[in-house]
This record gives structure tokens, sequence and C-alpha cells, in this order.
């Protein structure tokens, strides 16, 4: 069985560890083409230090970073403009260039509201990627950034409302709001207990994030048990048909 490439687009260093780092070890592990496009920090950032030691954890490619800046950490890329800011025509021609130079079979992003936290620059890259994935296939939209490339499926990486209400008070911060769909939308399920110690080995690459008490940070001082229960599932929505005789995700499914 021919084992699907897969690429993820995520808005910050972490996002691909903490939200699809199940799915992108288990591909590696079979043989997949895997890769990660983080569409803010700089490449010389410490971030993208510690994004590079998490994708050798997960058996995937060398970062691929589109170098905007955070919405909320504008010394993340000195001298770039924040990613919600920038022109929507330059930032999916940005990303349908990675799609066109990496060629995968299936796509992997944000959902639409940005995952549980609603962060904006993850709304943003759902955004930003459902229109380079379907721009990517079109042979007239941006011609200079390489040969057209159709991806056959495009997953939103998300929460259903019934695992939201379970984790979600461990993975939200008290008082904040938290996004999630209904359960009846998620299309694939993926138990990614077999690679826990490689997600939770990625996770915590990103030390920066540990050190100040960011997600990472909750998640490395609690019990093996509770880590197990907050990362051993994932769960994707089908963003609607591309390709017939399309690459599903899970493969293995």
């Amino acid at each position: 069985m021919s084992v699907p490439s897969l690429l993820a687009v995520f808005a910050h260093p972490d996002d691909e560890s903490l939200s699809s780092g199940g799915t992108l070890a288990r591909h590696a592990a079979a043989g997949a083409r895997t890769a990660v496009v983080t569409v803010t920090w700089a490449e010389d950032s410490h971030r993208a230090e510690e994004l590079a030691h998490a994708l050798r954890i997960l058996g995937a490619d060398p970062p691929r970073m589109l170098g905007y800046a955070d919405a909320r950490v504008p010394q993340s890329a000195p001298g770039s403009i924040r990613f919600c800011d920038a022109p929507l025509d330059e930032s999916v021609g940005r990303l349908v260039a990675r799609i066109r130079e990496f060629r995968p079979d299936v796509v992997i992003t944000h959902d639409a509201y940005g995952g549980l936290t609603g962060h904006p620059d993850h709304a943003h890259t759902h955004r930003v990627t459902a229109l380079a994935v379907r721009a990517a296939g079109c042979d007239h939209m941006y011609p200079d950034a390489g040969t057209r490339w159709q991806p056959s499926a495009l997953y939103l990486a998300t929460h259903p409302h019934s695992a939201a209400r379970a984790l979600g008070g461990d993975l939200i911060r008290d008082g904040a709001a938290m996004y999630s769909v209904p359960d009846e939308w998620i299309t694939t399920t993926a138990d990614v207990r077999p690679w826990l110690e490689q997600k939770l080995a990625a996770v915590f690459a990103h030390r920066s994030e540990v050190e100040r008490g960011a997600l990472p940070g909750r998640l490395a001082v609690l019990p093996r048990t509770d880590q197990e229960r907050l990362l051993a599932t994932e769960w994707y929505v089908r963003h609607g048909p591309l390709r017939t005789g399309t690459a599903e995700l899970p493969f293995w499914e």
C-alpha cells in the first residue's frame, strides 16, 4: 500500500507537535514523506531551532518557515509584518510555492476556529491554507510559484465538543474561551498512543515554551497518565473532496 505524503501547515512552532505530532510520527515511521510549514517566527530565532529539533524527533523534514511575525509577539520576526496583517494574496502565494515544491498527497492545518484557543494566527492559517490548497492545483494561479500540484485531501486538526468538555479544563487557561466542533463533524479519530513518546518528546523540544509555562510547560509537569489522556488522540475533519481516487488520512484505516 502506498503511503501518502503529508504536509502540515501550522501557525507557530509547537502547534505541529501538539495538534498532529502523532500523525506526523506515524506517517514518517511508515515511510511517508512528511514536512511542516510554520507560518510565523524567523528562521534565525530560538523557536526555529526548537522546531528543527521537534521535527527530527517526529521524523519530518527540516523546518519550512514563512517568516511572518506572531500576532502577539512582534519580536518573533523583527522587521517582518504580522501574519494577520500581510496581504492575503501574498500569503497564499508563498504557501502555494511550498505546496508545489513538496507535492503532498494530504495537507493538514488548523480548523476554522483556530483550535481550542481560537488564536487569530491559527484561524488565519486555516483561511490561507484552504485557499492555497485550491490555488496550488490551478494552472493560471501563481504561475511563478512552480508547477501546479493538487493535493488529494485537506484535513483540519480539531477537537469535538465531547473531548473539549473532557479535556479543555486542562488545556485552556482559566477564564479563556474554548472552541470546538460538533462530534458528528469528525471524520477521522486517530489513536496515536504507539507514537506518544515521540509526540511528547517533540512537544517538550520546544524548551522556551516549557520554561515560560505555556501549554508544553503545563503538560510537562503532569503525570504520565494525564499526558496520555490529553494527547493520545488526534481528531480531524476532512475539508471537502479535492481529487478523485484520493489519499485518505489516516492511511492505516
